[in-house]
């Protein structure tokens, strides 16, 4: 863990592009951190049909309480017809999802889908910017 202590480095964004949320957390997704993300995944995947990109590449360290966050996430997304993708291409949480076999449960991608790509370098039009610790 670092030298943070849980505590997240940058407030966390949320993106919305052609019906595609994509959430950027900085920071540790652990026991001290987990619940304000949680609490707005957990919004996030209520939506009708929810489409939610994770993009973890800026979070260095996820305990079982992060990892639970992901999993809460994932299955009402799912069972609303939408789905949960994970970016990262940190070998620590590919290691962890791995031995926790969780590594063929989430879709992970090694960036960001195109449309979020070109939304975060291209013209605000069409894109929705947000705190991942604001209410929904």
């Amino acid at each position: 863990m670092s030298e943070n202590h849980g505590r997240p480095a940058a407030e966390p964004a949320e993106r919305v592009v052609a019906g595609t949320t994509g959430v950027a957390p900085r920071g540790e997704l652990d026991l001290p951190t987990a619940p304000v993300p949680s609490r707005r995944l957990d919004a996030l995947a209520a939506g009708v049909f929810p489409d939610l990109v994770l993009d973890l590449r800026g979070v260095p360290f996820v305990d079982c309480s992060g990892l639970h966050v992901l999993c809460r996430a994932r299955g009402p997304a799912l069972s609303r017809g939408g789905r949960l993708r994970l970016v990262t291409r940190g070998p620590g949480l590919l290691r962890i999802l791995h031995h926790t076999r969780l590594a063929g449960v989430f879709a992970l991608l090694p960036r960001l889908p195109a449309e979020l790509d070109a939304a975060a370098v291209g013209p605000a039009a069409g894109k929705r910017t947000r705190s991942l610790n604001s209410a929904p």
